[in-house]
């Protein structure tokens, strides 16, 4: 046996020959089954909405009405799209507090795609155009 297997389970084969070599797996062996991995065109497809924002959008920082980039935004509203539940804080290199951010690199197609969904309300929302660039679409797929 390889070391390594793949098996996408979109037939009752596929599900029949990962069991199997699930029987024939050595000792120690692990075996994981996850949502699929969403496509780059749905990761790049928040980045236009974050662009939005960080043009369009003022927020407040240390209280001042200030620009933020699409990644600082992408950190605010991550942490909202999740309920702000839990925040983690930490203890700055040099004092202070940061705040860390949510990531959507863990999102599997589902979840992605309810973060954009998200994301396009809290655009319209507050009035954001998303900010396409040349050849991008500009239509959202949703879960593939």
């Amino acid at each position: 046996m390889s070391d390594k297997r793949i098996f996408f389970l979109v037939h009752e084969t596929a599900r029949k020959l990962a069991a199997a070599q699930c029987m024939l797996a050595p000792a120690g062996y692990s075996v994981e089954i996850k949502e699929p991995s969403r496509t780059l065109e749905q990761n790049a497809y928040q980045f236009p909405y974050l662009e939005g924002f960080a043009q369009q959008l003022k927020w407040p920082v240390n209280g001042e009405m200030v620009n933020l980039t699409k990644l600082e935004y992408k950190d605010i509203l991550t942490a909202a799209f999740e309920k702000e539940t839990n925040p983690r804080l930490a203890a700055g290199f040099d004092g202070g507090v940061v705040m860390l951010g949510r990531r959507t690199s863990g999102y599997g197609k589902k979840k992605f795609s309810e973060w954009m969904e998200w994301l396009m309300a809290a655009a319209a929302l507050k009035g954001v155009e998303p900010v396409f660039k040349d050849g991008q679409h500009k239509k959202w797929s949703g879960v593939e």
